[in-house]
C-alpha cells in the first residue's frame, strides 16, 4: 500500500505543481490582455480624432463645377 500512497503523493504533488503553473500563466495572460485593451482604446481615440481632422480638412476643399 506505501508505494500506492507514494505514487498519489507524487501525482498530487504534479497537480499542484500544474495549477500554479496555470494561474501564473492565466495572470499573465490577463495583463496581456488589458495592456491590449488599453492600446486599442487609444488607436480608437486617434482614429477618432484622425477621422475629424480629415472631415474638416474635406470641408474646406472647394467644390468643382463640371
Amino acid at each position: 500500500m506505501e508505494p500506492e500512497l507514494d505514487a498519489l503523493e507524487e501525482k498530487l504533488a504534479q497537480l499542484v505543481q500544474r495549477m500554479d503553473a496555470l494561474r501564473e500563466e492565466n495572470r499573465e495572460l490577463r495583463q496581456q490582455l488589458a495592456n491590449r485593451t488599453d492600446e486599442n482604446a487609444r488607436i480608437a481615440e486617434k482614429l477618432t480624432a484622425a477621422k475629424s481632422r480629415i472631415e474638416a480638412l474635406l470641408k474646406q476643399i472647394p467644390e468643382t463645377e463640371s
